[in-house]
């Protein structure tokens, strides 16, 4: 008997035909004669009107309330997902982020799970029934629910594969795996059947929207087999595991994996910011205490004692950075400031990189061929980022897949 978690995001849930489709899915996996424990999204677009609804009473809800609020969503789908798999003659419980142990630290729409205390969980499974579960929530000391971010059911169903020292944990969404690119803008685009944690955790952070970075990180740590597959097709979808567990001649093989692109962006420059040892810390920490998370960062050369600093971040994001740029000039930690919100990010990852030369001559001379300009440039073992013009975006992906040889 295996221990399988499967998670289901809100397009595979969204209307009635569509849960029932999910429902025989999870109970093909139970008649298996495995133990099955499902985590699931709210139902399709439902957070998204959830908060269109909370912001008709108010523009500036507490983070508390909204949590709250938010945390219904995907009550409903763990309900009706129990509901249907008991109309289909199956034993199924739903449980809620409480309910299944979950505990987070207290921070409120971005919160990180502590631990889980499996032992609910682990004794529905053992009485023989389906435990269905709201992804992206838990419940802090305080016995109030922390909402865990966008694509935060992800993470959920990782940690909980790590609590049950599951097989396999399967997120199953509207795609049939990891694609080279994303399908909609390369139609070339090719299916992965293996990709490693790290080039994983790179895609997803650079703007691959199949898997949460959070999750892939977690899964990593804990050497937890994530399987990506389509909830509406039989298809094999990717399974990202460790490098020794793939395919031998899989490294030898390819250089750059994929192609990753980001137009969430905002890129914030800081003019004339004085060259003194931990100025640079007092911007970096408050940005930390407002939760914002910080990706590139270039400082230019030293010009008059004083240096421009350039970082980028989320958009989501773009309201509490202006303030407190605002509040960076307004004490004389800069002279001026900038902000862009008209860039993207496109990047190619590739655990190749580590024993190739050439591969960002490659890349840069690729987008100059196109006219693209480049605006910052950002490097890991196995990843080139680069900061352009978000109309360009399109265009970049397109010459870079296909300059790598992604597309066959």
């Amino acid at each position: 008997m295996a221990i399988v978690v499967q998670k289901f995001g809100g397009s595979s849930v969204a209307d009635a035909s569509r849960m029932r489709r999910v429902a025989g899915r999870v109970a093909a996996e139970y008649d298996k004669g495995n133990q099955v424990t499902v985590i699931v999204s709210a139902m399709g677009d439902t957070t998204d009107d959830l908060i269109a609804l909370a912001k008709q009473v108010t523009n500036s809800p507490s983070d508390r309330e909204m949590d709250m609020f938010l945390s219904t969503g995907e009550q409903q789908s763990a309900s009706l997902l129990a509901m249907t798999l008991g109309e289909m003659g199956y034993q199924a419980i739903s449980l809620n982020g409480s309910q299944a142990g979950y505990h987070t630290d207290g921070r409120y729409a971005k919160a990180k799970i502590l631990s889980i205390d499996s032992s609910r969980v682990k004794k529905e499974l053992s009485d023989g029934k389906i435990v269905i579960i709201t992804g992206f929530q838990g419940i802090d000391q305080n016995g109030d629910i922390n909402t865990l971010g966008r694509g935060g059911s992800d993470t959920s169903a990782v940690a909980m594969a790590v609590a049950l020292d599951a097989d396999v944990c399967e997120i199953f969404t509207d795609v049939d795996g990891v694609y080279t690119a994303d399908p909609r803008i390369v139609k070339t685009a090719q299916k992965m059947a293996e990709i490693s944690y790290d080039e994983m955790l790179e895609m997803a952070a650079m703007g691959a929207l199949v898997l949460q970075p959070r999750s892939v990180e977690m899964a990593k740590q804990y050497n937890i087999k994530l399987s990506v597959r389509s909830s509406f097709n039989l298809s094999e979808g990717t399974m990202v595991q460790e490098v020794a567990q793939m395919s031998k001649n899989m490294e030898q093989e390819r250089i750059v994996c994929g192609v990753a692109h980001d137009t969430n962006v905002l890129k914030v420059t800081l003019f004339a910011v004085p060259d003194m040892p931990g100025i640079a810390g007092k911007i970096f920490v408050g940005l930390a205490k407002l939760g914002v998370n910080i990706d590139m960062i270039i400082q230019s050369g030293n010009r008059n004692d004083c240096q421009d600093l350039s970082f980028t971040c989320g958009r989501d994001d773009q309201q509490k950075v202006c303030a407190f740029v605002a509040g960076l000039v307004d004490q004389g930690l800069a002279e001026d400031s900038k902000i862009e919100d008209d860039i993207a990010k496109v990047s190619i990852v590739g655990a190749g990189m580590i024993s190739n030369t050439g591969v960002a001559a490659t890349m840069f001379a690729a987008l100059a061929e196109i006219g693209c300009n480049i605006d910052m440039i950002s490097t890991s073992e196995i990843k080139i980022s680069c900061i352009i013009d978000e109309k360009r975006v399109k265009d970049a992906v397109l010459k870079l897949h296909s300059e790598f040889k992604l597309d066959a």
